[in-house]
């Protein structure tokens, strides 16, 4: 990811100091694929931080910026929530209008019934958003919902890409996937 300004530039190195102190933990860990690895990257730890909200959403508006004519972004609950709603903020002090969307898991068995919560997507592009990928299954889930509704999805953006296979995932499945930092940017390549 290139930055546009030297705010931008400085967003960015601060978010990358925030998650390398603060989100990634080092030990034995088992992934959603069921992978072992030695570091996990949590990122509802800076997420959820009021100091690196704004940062995140900040990134993620860079990151987005080329994509035309997006009306929302969200992604699957949980890991998306706080990166949605960092860039509804943000965009919105920017004078930009992202809305915000929530992808349950499975569509509510009460009420409306709905899967995705939020503004009607319906005919309009969206972007998924990601806290950090690995196997690119939950942008795949939140994309068989998200076209189930009548929205077209423009982008997958993550947060940090694990570099372990999403990408390609989801670059199969004909959508384009931006990724703000990888595991370089963290020390951990």
């Amino acid at each position: 990811m290139t930055s546009r300004n030297p705010q931008s530039a400085e967003a960015r190195r601060q978010l990358i100091e925030f998650i390398s102190s603060d989100a990634v933990f080092h030990g034995d860990f088992t992934l959603t694929s069921g992978k072992k690895a030695s570091y996990y990257v949590d990122l509802r730890k800076v997420s959820l931080d009021h100091r690196v909200a704004p940062l995140i959403g900040q990134v993620m508006i860079d990151l987005i910026a080329d994509v035309p004519d997006v009306a929302a972004v969200g992604g699957m609950t949980m890991g998306a929530d706080p990166i949605a709603t960092a860039v509804l903020h943000q965009g919105a002090a920017r004078g930009l209008a992202y809305d915000a969307f929530v992808v349950r898991k499975e569509p509510k068995d009460h009420g409306r019934g709905k899967q995705v919560e939020g503004p009607d997507v319906a005919g309009k592009r969206v972007i998924v958003l990601e806290d950090t990928s690995t196997t690119g299954g939950s942008p795949l889930k939140a994309i068989e919902a998200l076209r189930a509704v009548g929205a077209e999805i423009a982008a997958v953006a993550v947060v940090v890409d694990r570099d372990t296979g999403a990408r390609e995932v989801i670059e199969a499945a004909g959508v384009p996937y931006l990724a703000a930092i990888g595991l370089k940017d963290l020390g951990l390549s």
